[in-house]
C-alpha cells in the first residue's frame, strides 16, 4: 500500500457509523450501530497522522497503542491490531462501544485540531469484532 502523505490523509473525510433503519430496530434488540465493513475500517485508519508523540495515547485510560493497533488496520492486519489491544485492554469490543472517546483520545488527537478526529473508537470496535466474528463481518 502506498504511504500518504499529510495532505492525503487530511482530505479523507470521517467515516459516519451505519444504523439500523428506525422502522426495523423497533421490532428487536440488536444493535442500533451496525459497525464498518472492512474498506471503511481501512480508509478511515488511513487518516491517522502516526504521530511521533501520539497525545491520544497519553489521555487514553488504558494507554493502547493507538497508533499502532490503527496502522494495522490501515494495512489491513486485522487481527494483528486486536492483538495490539488486548495487550492493553481485557475488553477491546465493550470499550470500542462504551469508552467516551470524544472526550479521552479522540478529545486529543491531532488529526482534530483543524479537522475531525480519527474515529478511534469505532477502529477498535471493528478490530475487537473482526477478531471474534472474523467469518461474520461484511466483506
Amino acid at each position: 500500500m502506498k504511504e500518504l502523505t499529510i495532505a492525503e490523509r487530511c482530505a479523507i473525510p470521517r467515516h459516519s457509523m451505519p444504523h439500523q433503519n428506525p422502522k426495523e430496530r423497533i421490532r428487536n434488540f440488536n444493535e442500533v450501530a451496525l459497525g464498518w465493513d472492512r474498506e471503511t475500517a481501512m480508509e478511515e485508519a488511513q487518516r491517522c497522522l502516526l504521530c511521533k508523540n501520539p497525545q491520544c495515547v497519553v489521555n487514553c485510560p488504558a494507554e493502547i497503542d493507538i497508533p499502532g493497533f490503527i496502522r494495522e488496520i490501515a494495512q489491513g492486519e486485522f487481527l494483528e491490531a486486536a492483538r495490539i489491544l488486548r495487550a492493553s485492554s481485557a475488553l477491546p469490543a465493550v470499550c470500542g462501544r462504551v469508552c467516551p472517546q470524544e472526550t479521552q483520545c479522540e478529545l486529543t488527537c491531532v488529526m482534530g485540531k483543524k479537522h475531525e478526529p480519527v474515529a478511534i473508537g469505532r477502529l477498535e470496535r471493528f478490530a475487537s469484532d473482526y477478531a471474534l466474528f472474523e467469518e461474520e463481518l461484511p466483506v
